[in-house]
């Protein structure tokens, strides 16, 4: 018997996810390490949202995810929008209950950082310190 397999993406500034979902255990790895296994608990947590949210199900599935580029929040975020998306098409009634947590969990964050002005010298907004005396 064939197991239905889905694949994913998501993006976070310059971060690129790939999620792929199939019936399984429950087992996630991220770029091949468990999701248990990730240094920062907190960009785990983060990671991990879209399963805490469909509760027992998530034991139905196993979920590997391959990112790449940015820093580690990036990828944390592409990952967690990868892994809701690949949910998703897998059962749509997981998109009900993504929709009322965070919106974010299935669309992308677009936001980047704001380029540097001329003249500027450090980043985009700050300006030299002006002497009055």
């Amino acid at each position: 018997m064939v197991s239905k397999v889905i694949q994913a993406s998501g993006k976070r500034k310059s971060a690129i996810a790939r999620a792929t979902l199939k019936k399984g255990n429950g087992v996630v790895h991220i770029n091949n390490v468990r999701l248990e296994a990730v240094n920062d608990r907190l960009l785990g947590m983060r990671i991990g949202e879209p399963l805490t949210l469909i509760g027992e199900r998530a034991a139905e599935f196993d979920i590997s995810v391959d990112i790449m580029g940015g820093g580690p929040t990036g990828q944390a975020e592409a990952a967690r929008l990868a892994i809701a998306r690949a949910l998703v098409s897998f059962d749509n009634k997981f998109k009900k209950i993504f929709d009322g947590y965070d919106r974010l969990l299935l669309v992308a964050d677009v936001r980047r950082k704001e380029q540097r002005k001329p003249g500027r010298k450090s980043k985009a907004r700050s300006k030299t310190q002006k002497s009055y005396r």
